[in-house]
């Protein structure tokens, strides 16, 4: 019940919903829009537009759970509305895996918008089953992120959780190399890029753009990030209720 009263909440907030599914469409245009199709990043082996579809596909998902869930928790713990939670017998995860499911389900729109406008636009041409693949490991992936949005909800005030958001919001996307291949950072920024999550999370669609499995360390990186942020999450709401 409290995954589909949040999924219906976040559809209805028109702003929320151009954020995250139509603005980043939009940059993917910008960015690729007049750029040739078979013009090469780096050393990726992917032309520019293959690229920064997973790219842009990723940071919409990234937009749709990370700025969704901090600031609308951030708000609910002001109006008092968890406080109402914690009188019903909802435990901390419960709680956090309904923030976590419903941002998840929300974020799809985001990727599938992405891949549509990519292969109208670009004539961006993959297999069925790299479709399929590429949808299911993004939004699996987004899941880390919802979880952290979760946590940044509970650690920040209604005032400050915004900036906070859009710090970690950005750090993450530009230094996880959503906006650039990391290839173009400096030796130590590059090797500092490989263990961040939206570094792992990008990688997962490039492998499969490519024909390959995902790698096993970019799956364990996000697994072990997703544990941290959702047990943060669990901890901070469980003290949150301890100060009620």
């Amino acid at each position: 019940m409290l995954i589909k009263l949040e999924i219906v909440r976040a559809l209805r907030n028109k702003k929320f919903l151009f954020f995250s599914v139509i603005y980043p469409s939009m940059l993917f245009l910008i960015i690729a829009g007049g750029r040739s199709g078979t013009e090469m990043v780096g050393h990726t082996g992917l032309a520019l537009p293959a690229f920064f579809m997973v790219s842009m596909a990723s940071f919409g998902a990234l937009t749709a759970v990370l700025m969704g869930n901090s600031e609308r928790i951030a708000k609910e713990r002001e109006s008092g509305w968890v406080r109402q939670l914690r009188l019903t017998s909802l435990p901390g995860r419960g709680y956090v895996i309904a923030k976590t499911a419903s941002a998840a389900v929300v974020s799809l729109p985001s990727i599938v918008v992405v891949f549509v406008v990519a292969a109208a636009v670009k004539d961006v041409r993959l297999e069925a089953w790299q479709w399929l693949a590429l949808t299911g490991a993004i939004w699996a992936g987004s899941l880390c992120f919802a979880a952290l949005g979760v946590a940044i909800g509970y650690l920040a005030t209604g005032d400050a959780v915004r900036p906070i958001t859009m710090i970690v919001y950005f750090g993450l996307s530009v230094l996880g190399g959503l906006w650039m291949p990391t290839a173009t950072f400096p030796q130590w920024l590059s090797d500092i890029a490989t263990w961040l999550p939206t570094h792992a999370y990008a990688a997962l669609g490039q492998a499969i753009e490519l024909g390959d499995a995902p790698h096993a360390k970019d799956i364990a990186l996000l697994v072990g990030y997703f544990v941290l942020f959702a047990g943060g999450a669990a901890w901070l709401y469980r003290k949150d209720t301890s100060k009620a």
